[in-house]
């Protein structure tokens, strides 16, 4: 789904990493994922295809379990979009995450976060100006591991994305086989 540089429909789709390990001694930027990380990222990946939520541009925190749980979710798709890695969603508030959405070039027309709690619950609900059925109640409780979250958004450009502006209209929680 790609948006003409004159506005449209814009996806922003968020997803937390996958579940890490906890590793003495392995500073938290480098935490692996747990055995469960490992097999709910590609899972997060199958859901993102069989959902329609490929983006155009993906956008990954540079800590070692974003970056893996990334690596091993677009594995899943035929043809993976580019992917930046940003330092500033490591432990990033929504002012830092909606500054870095904000420097999307207008072409995406489906962006792809890949970071971390709790500023990504928090900027799925700061942006979430309503949801479908319990998706806003869903997230409020709880942003978990390997979760997905959908926001639908109408607007000229990403620099104009704002709070209360977007729909929730999914959110998912992958799990792989165990």
């Amino acid at each position: 789904m790609s948006a003409g540089a004159g506005g449209g429909p814009r996806r922003l789709v968020v997803v937390r990493h996958a579940k890490s390990a906890w590793p003495e001694g392995v500073a938290d930027h480098e935490r692996p994922l747990a055995a469960r990380g490992r097999r709910d990222a590609p899972a997060a990946g199958r859901a993102l295809a069989e959902a329609g939520c490929l983006p155009d541009l993906a956008v990954c925190s540079t800590a070692v379990r974003a970056r893996r749980t990334w690596e091993l979710a677009c594995a899943q798709w035929d043809s993976p979009p580019p992917v930046r890695h940003e330092p500033r969603l490591y432990a990033a508030d929504v002012p830092e995450v909606l500054e870095v959405v904000r420097e999307t070039p207008d072409e995406i027309g489906t962006l792809l976060l890949v970071g971390h709690n709790p500023g990504l619950r928090e900027l799925v609900l700061d942006l979430a100006g309503e949801g479908l059925d319990d998706t806003l109640e869903r997230v409020r409780v709880k942003f978990p591991t390997a979760a997905i979250a959908v926001l639908h958004w109408d607007g000229p450009t990403w620099r104009d994305l704002a709070p209360g502006t977007a729909l929730l209209t999914e959110v998912t929680v992958a799990r792989g086989a165990r």
